[in-house]
């Protein structure tokens, strides 16, 4: 019977390197050398997620316990002791990988003299205790509620949809004649050819024709066809984010530590969970690109390329979330420079036991 590393050894194979070559060295990452107000607040919220669940796991458990275990500290770039903070993270990715955030244990493994916040105890006096856990939870927060994003998104796309295809209609009926032209006639296909479903692929250029006043006239209603199209096209769904850089350290960790690996995203309003071994088979599947997930250019996060997987192919491990409270922190750096940043606390994670039990195949009393 395979182990765990096996399983996940065996899935690197299917997945093309053009997405994740796991036969290259990690890309060496510079010192960041200056904070902003932002990265600080999405700091924070990452910070406030893994505490809900945490939380939330500890206060329903019987029989397992959630205990901090992601490298991380209060210390933000251009601070003194950053960057030694930071080159000791660089040495611990090439040694253990990347340490999730949390771990999850029985409790007859728990060891009450560590506690619950391993993080800042060096790996190597920790190895065989977390060699015990059950599982490792890599938290991310979205500053979105899922449901109303997606309720909005359908609004969108019927919007567009509806538009695009009452634009293509009256091209039809209203200027035939021009598109009959030879040097037009391509046209007639794409608009023939367009309906709820090919709408989603379609794509032509428009032509910036000025040569008469009709002729304008249908240039701008193919303009405005084209940006109804677009619309329509960009994803709508909210998604768990891998970063393609992320994959390799966390596939080192799963080496190291033979210890099942998941992915939890938090919203505002629920939370999503989806074991790493999942998340392998889909992106080796290129027939889900496009559907169940996309790689893009992560402009929040250094232009980084990160696979968006849509959140709703993962479970539902809580089915509500109260809000934190929030308030405004000023923060001096060196020179005088201010930063003004959000810090979050309180909230409740309601779990669903049973799907949380699913997602990490716990059997039996969680």
């Amino acid at each position: 019977m395979k182990t765990y590393f096996e399983k996940i050894q065996s899935l690197t194979k299917n997945i093309a390197p053009e997405l994740v070559d796991f036969s290259l060295p990690r890309d060496i990452a510079r010192t960041p050398t200056q904070a902003s107000s932002n990265f600080i607040t999405n700091k924070e919220q990452g910070d406030w997620a893994e505490n809900l669940i945490v939380r939330a796991i500890n206060n329903n458990a019987k029989n397992h316990i959630a205990v901090k275990y992601g490298k991380s500290d209060d210390l933000v770039a251009g601070e003194e002791g950053f960057d030694v903070f930071f080159q000791e993270f660089q040495n611990e990715l090439d040694t253990i990988g990347k340490r999730p955030d949390l771990l999850i244990f029985k409790k007859v493994d728990f060891d009450e003299t560590l506690g619950f916040d391993i993080s800042h105890i060096p790996h190597e006096k920790i190895d065989a205790y977390v060699k015990k856990a059950i599982a490792g939870i890599e938290v991310r927060s979205s500053a979105f509620l899922i449901d109303r994003y997606e309720e909005s998104m359908l609004k969108r796309t019927n919007f567009f949809t509806e538009k695009a295809l009452s634009i293509k209609d009256e091209i039809l009926s209203k200027y035939r004649d021009l598109l009959e032209n030879p040097t037009r006639k391509s046209y007639v296909d794409v608009l023939q050819g367009l309906n709820a479903e090919t709408i989603h692929v379609s794509d032509f250029k428009v032509p910036g024709w000025r040569s008469s006043e009709r002729l304008v006239r249908l240039n701008e209603l193919l303009k405005n066809l084209k940006s109804a199209i677009k619309e329509i096209q960009k994803r709508d769904y909210l998604s768990i984010t891998p970063k393609v850089e992320d994959i390799k350290v966390v596939y080192k960790w799963i080496e190291t530590f033979n210890v099942p690996h998941y992915y939890f995203q938090v919203f505002f309003d629920k939370v999503y969970g989806i074991s790493f071994e999942n998340i392998m088979k889909i992106i080796s599947n290129p027939d889900n690109e496009g559907i169940v997930f996309s790689v893009e250019s992560d402009t929040k996060n250094q232009n980084k390329t990160t696979i968006k997987i849509k959140s709703k192919t993962g479970v539902e491990v809580a089915s509500r979330v109260d809000e934190p409270q929030h308030k405004s922190v000023r923060k001096e750096m060196d020179r005088g420079r201010l930063l003004f940043y959000v810090t979050f606390q309180g909230g409740t994670a309601y779990l669903d036991v049973e799907n949380l039990k699913q997602v990490l195949n716990i059997k039996g009393q969680f």
